[in-house]
């Protein structure tokens, strides 16, 4: 097996919420400006134990997601050894087929690849993310009048392939990475909390 991993997704973008993107309808605003952020927990990419790294990818979409052309910058855990890195960056961009594979066809350009220290928290639904100084975010997912997060399923578009997405609300996403073209703040906007499995 190429790959067997299970972890944490922290996103948020652009858009109001929920993501029209996540059900193949244009961004708000014709573009859209996101980062996904994955840790994993458990398992292993090409024979390699990949417990506990984190990456971000900092994205530009231009239009319809699913149309591609992203470009993107990634942040890789300073804390993940030098096989870890490579690892990942195999799975993510395709290079070992499999759901993460048709994630990959959307990407354009890689813009850069960075090592930088990470944090990434979920607990109880809250989610915090700050990659050094580049990346700053603080998000809590819809509920139901029970306070059961609410889910999205059966998407067109979905950055957790096989897994269901709670739909939430970022507090604050800030990304400030002029070197790329990437700088934004935004208040109260889409952003989306998940596990996943991912195998191949």
């Amino acid at each position: 097996m190429a790959y067997e991993i299970s972890g944490s997704l922290l996103e948020a973008c652009s858009c109001g919420a929920p993501c029209p993107c996540w059900i193949g309808e244009d961004p708000h605003g014709g573009k859209c400006d996101a980062f996904l952020a994955y840790r994993i927990d458990k398992g292993s990419i090409g024979g390699v134990d990949v417990a506990g790294v984190a990456f971000a990818i900092v994205a530009l979409v231009p239009g319809n997601i699913l149309k591609g052309d992203w470009k993107i910058a990634v942040y890789v855990s300073d804390k993940a050894q030098p096989a870890q890195k490579q690892a990942v960056l195999d799975a993510w961009t395709g290079k070992l087929g499999g759901p993460l594979a048709d994630l990959a066809k959307l990407i354009g350009e890689v813009k850069g690849v960075h090592d930088a220290p990470i944090e990434f928290r979920l607990e109880k639904g809250k989610g915090i993310l700050k990659v050094g100084d580049k990346v700053d975010a603080e998000m809590a997912p819809y509920t139901d009048a029970q306070g059961n997060p609410t889910t999205m399923n059966n998407t067109i578009f979905t950055t957790i392939p096989g897994s269901p997405a709670y739909v939430a609300k970022a507090m604050h996403n800030r990304v400030n990475i002029p070197e790329h073209g990437m700088q934004w703040t935004f208040e109260n906007r889409n952003a989306v909390q998940g596990s996943f499995r991912f195998a191949a």
